[in-house]
């Protein structure tokens, strides 16, 4: 797949450093080859074309974001990469194995909080290790040490309900973690958190990818999400969705979130408001003119 490489003018001296970093990254392994990939829903009136013909690859260690307007398919994407739908067409393969459902080279964090909440937050994480068949004592040790990478390790023995909604997802973040995927898959985790918190959280994210060997597929509609934590993103058109274009991201590691302001930020962001919101498909549509109270005055 072609992939779109944004270099704004100012940016010019530093190109090749950053050039230098992505062939570096193509030449890392691929761990995840997405073949052709299509999805389709039955419905009353016939069918819905979910996905149609999707396909890319993601290399060891890398930071992918899938970004689209609503309704483009990515939430399908991550369910089919986890293997907790079915393809209609196309194929998965991780590590050249393909995908037939759920397994442990592949964790999975949703937006939703999905922790089981009669368990501590160090059972939760345990849950994993025990059922791969850790003895509880070697599951323990493990548990707090992945507690400890996502800053929760005084938290162990408290409750879900007794957390934050970001302490939750960190918790979630350790659990998936746990069981040594080779591919963590996040759908919108951080879309329910206010937005102190999401900036926080995508902070933590970046500094646990870090030290972890791990590759992450991160599901988001937010743009600057998309930018600040990507090597590369993804876009999908929808109706049906499709690869609209594979962007790699010339902001320069660390991040940091000064970096939104800066003109290689706004470069990248300008196209995908262009890829997202193309003019062509602007839909200025109407709403039909139903007074149903005298307000007393006109807006417009």
């Amino acid at each position: 797949m072609d992939t779109t490489f944004f270099m704004p003018p100012s940016y010019l001296d530093q190109s090749e450093a950053v050039a230098e970093r992505f062939r570096r990254l193509r030449a890392r392994p691929v761990v995840m080859d997405v073949r052709s990939l299509g999805k389709v829903f039955p419905t009353t009136g016939g069918q819905t074309v979910a996905l149609h013909d999707v396909s890319f690859q993601v290399h060891r260690r890398e930071f992918m974001c899938v970004i689209g307007a609503s309704g483009c398919g990515k939430s399908t994407l991550v369910r089919i990469l986890a293997g907790l739908e079915v393809p209609t067409s196309g194929s998965v393969l991780v590590d050249g194995a393909e995908v037939r459902g759920p397994g442990a080279d592949r964790g999975m964090v949703f937006q939703g909080y999905t922790l089981f909440p009669w368990l501590t937050v160090k059972k939760n994480v345990m849950f994993g290790p025990m059922q791969r068949g850790l003895s509880e004592s070697a599951a323990d040790v493990e548990a707090r040490q992945w507690l400890a990478l996502v800053g929760l390790e005084a938290f162990a023995d408290h409750f879900p309900v007794q957390l934050s909604g970001g302490m939750k997802q960190r918790v979630a973040i350790a659990r998936a973690l746990a069981n040594n995927p080779r591919i963590l898959l996040m759908d919108e985790p951080f879309g329910a958190l206010d937005a102190q918190t999401r900036a926080q959280m995508q902070h933590y994210l970046l500094q646990i990818w870090k030290n972890v060997d791990v590759t992450i597929v991160f599901i988001t509609h937010d743009l600057d999400e998309a930018i600040y934590l990507a090597d590369r993103i993804l876009v999908l058109k929808a109706h049906p969705g499709e690869v609209r274009e594979m962007i790699e991201v010339p902001v320069p590691r660390p991040r940091l979130p000064s970096q939104f302001g800066g003109t290689e930020f706004g470069a990248v962001r300008s196209r995908l408001e262009e890829l997202i919101h193309p003019k062509s498909e602007a839909m200025l549509d109407e709403l039909p003119m139903i007074r149903l109270a005298q307000a007393g005055d006109d807006v417009e």
